[in-house]
């Protein structure tokens, strides 16, 4: 069982990295945005492809930021604690021009204590 003071440590990992994640997104930092990733993570990003490894997962998100996709933003964001080290994250998100759900971001607290993308699971449905 999980004590408070453990989820407490895992949210403030996992919110706290989602938000440099968003923030790299929408200030145009591809780079930015693959740190938040280990080094052989995976990320289906439907309806694109699969994307395994931070030099693929910065090349899409790069095209998408070259394609002028701006301005994401998480809907009603939920972070489930598994353990004292990994959370799930759903929600559903917006940008400029485009909409969709994140079925999974599966974060885990790496040996820093950084919470850092280990699987991403999200759909663009328009």
């Amino acid at each position: 069982m999980l004590t408070e003071a453990q989820k407490r440590t895992v949210l403030e990992a996992v919110n706290l990295a989602s938000s440099q994640w968003k923030s790299a997104f929408n200030s145009g930092n591809a780079s930015g945005c693959a740190n938040q990733y280990e080094a052989k993570a995976v990320m289906h990003a439907r309806p694109f492809g699969t994307f395994t490894g931070t030099n693929a997962i910065q090349a899409f998100w790069q095209k998408l930021i070259d394609d002028g996709f701006a301005d994401v933003q998480y809907v009603d964001p939920k972070v489930d604690v598994l353990d004292e080290t990994q959370a799930v994250l759903t929600s559903g998100w917006t940008m400029n021009n485009a909409h969709g759900v994140i079925h999974k971001e599966l974060w885990v607290l790496q040996d820093d204590g950084q919470a850092k993308l280990r699987e991403d699971d999200f759909e663009a449905q328009g």
